[in-house]
């Protein structure tokens, strides 16, 4: 099985990362679970704004989106600004946004037969906001979340010290983390496009 993280800090490499940090943790039972993983730092890419899967000269998404097509688990891993997953991760959706259009041979969407996931970070509570919007995004294009597949780690509403600054909050956080990879990992064990109908055409 493979194993995708896009981590959307908004950090470029080789600034220490929090969010890639933390999602080490659902990485390393990822590998336990047999899983090969590439974890991909998009704001070092130049990721252009738009929908479709290639937005031109000097666009690094469609790359990205061979890492996608190749995965048989697709994470999100996000840091909370104001609440919200960051603007890179707001990004990569809308860029995915374009696997909506794209079947396969039987007619089937893209992302059917793989199964998504959440990892965020951040001092402010939101992360349940996050995982609702950012899971909703993912049902959208196809993507099968299974339950407790996603995890977080913050210290409460405003300002205070980064997940690499601080040892509070990461026993429980990791745990549920190794718990998720085990589901994301145990559902796409036997999850196949197959699994589900070819659409209704409207045509």
């Amino acid at each position: 099985m493979r194993a995708l993280i896009l981590n959307c800090t908004l950090k470029p490499s080789p600034k220490s990362s929090s969010t890639e940090a933390f999602a080490k943790a659902l990485e390393g039972q990822l590998k336990t679970e047999g899983c090969s993983v590439e974890m991909v730092r998009l704001v070092d890419l130049n990721i252009k704004p738009g929908v479709t899967t290639d937005e031109g000269e000097g666009d690094d998404w469609p790359g990205v989106h061979d890492k996608i097509m190749s995965a048989d688990i697709v994470v999100m891993a996000t840091p909370t600004w104001m609440g919200q997953a960051s603007s890179v991760c707001q990004r990569a959706l809308e860029r995915m946004d374009g696997m909506l259009s794209e079947t396969d041979d039987t007619g089937r969407p893209a992302a059917f037969g793989k199964v998504g996931g959440v990892i965020i970070t951040g001092n402010e509570d939101g992360a349940h906001h996050i995982v609702g919007t950012t899971c909703q995004a993912l049902i959208d294009i196809g993507f099968t979340i299974p339950g407790h597949s996603w995890a977080y780690w913050h210290l409460g509403p405003g300002p205070g010290p980064d997940y690499t600054e601080t040892d509070e909050g990461h026993d429980y956080a990791d745990r549920v983390a190794r718990n998720a990879a085990r589901n994301l990992a145990g559902l796409a064990r036997v999850l196949k496009p197959e699994t589900y109908p070819v659409p209704e055409s409207g045509e």
